[in-house]
């Protein structure tokens, strides 16, 4: 009767073993064709095949963390952070769910919780270039722009090679009027990603800032080529153009930059003054109104050079 009871047992251990392994296998399909789905951009089909694998195997922390990215990329904000925290509650050094939480919460507005989580990446990973880099932004977004400095100099001082880091740098270098070292980073930015049309725009800004309009126009005129779907790179050539007293030129560019992007107010207040100064007074009026619907703040400071250029022109 032993070698019976042992025979059973074993075949019973077999049997459960076997259909772990079946189980498993099921759930590593559903996650591999998740990954297939989500790379060619059938987020909804993703979805599905990684609500399976979870479902089969309710302790996979690939599934879940892929699943929580999908939800990011959906705006299915709440979804995300749940998953990202399904994967921390599995595996709490899982520095990538950490990570992508981040994501999730500075996306929801949630700059402090983005912060936490940055810094609990760092902890998990001291040399996590992205995660300083992302800690950077949020710290930039709530203003402490020495913050967001040294958390840039951080990223870069793990991996050389990262353009965000040097690209950030340079735009918190700029906003502090650090001309040359905005310079040198967005130089190096652009070095690392020459087809990079935001490099181009932030180092045509820098240059204008710095009066030198006929290399900030030569990098505007590379943003546009690279970036022709971009608003910002028309209104920074167009303001260029206005600086430079071509005001033909800049009227065009702010508006080609209104046909992309119909609500960017600082386009419609600036292609009203280049219309005042043209002697187009009723279109310039009608690029003020909706300017300043759009933005209320932009009014104050020109309505004394309004008013004055009109005078001057006659009361127009």
């Amino acid at each position: 009767m032993l070698p019976t009871f042992i025979l059973v047992i074993l075949t019973l251990a077999l049997s459960t073993s076997v259909a772990q392994a079946q189980m498993l296998r099921s759930a590593v399909d559903y996650q591999n064709r998740g990954l297939e789905r989500q790379e060619k951009g059938d987020l909804d089909g993703a979805l599905a095949d990684y609500n399976q694998a979870v479902a089969l195997k309710p302790d996979m922390t690939e599934a879940y963390n892929n699943r929580g990215n999908v939800k990011l990329a959906k705006g299915d904000l709440d979804g995300a952070i749940a998953d990202f925290g399904k994967v921390l509650e599995l595996n709490p050094r899982d520095v990538y769910a950490n990570y992508n939480r981040g994501i999730a919460r500075m996306t929801k507005g949630d700059v402090d919780g983005a912060i936490a989580e940055f810094t609990s990446a760092i902890e998990i990973t001291p040399n996590f270039a992205m995660a300083y880099n992302n800690r950077g932004s949020a710290r930039k977004s709530k203003g402490d722009l020495d913050g967001a400095i040294a958390d840039y100099s951080a990223a870069i001082e793990n991996n050389k090679d990262i353009y965000e880091g040097y690209y950030n740098r340079g735009i918190v270098r700029f906003e502090k009027r650090d001309f040359d070292s905005a310079l040198a980073d967005l130089n190096k930015a652009i070095d690392l990603s020459p087809t990079s049309g935001n490099a181009y725009l932030v180092r045509a800004n820098v240059l204008q800032a710095r009066g030198n309009i006929r290399k900030a126009m030569s990098d505007y005129d590379k943003a546009v080529e690279l970036s022709p779907g971009n608003a910002n790179v028309y209104h920074g050539r167009a303001t260029a153009h206005q600086e430079a007293q071509d005001l033909t030129r800049a009227e065009a560019d702010y508006t080609k930059a209104i046909e992309i992007d119909p609500n960017l107010a600082e386009a419609y207040v600036n292609r009203g003054v280049v219309r005042l100064l043209l002697g187009k007074v009723k279109e310039a009026d009608q690029d003020f109104a909706l300017g300043f619907r759009l933005n209320p703040s932009l009014k104050p400071p020109l309505e004394k050079f309004i008013r004055d250029t009109k005078r001057a022109r006659g009361g127009e």
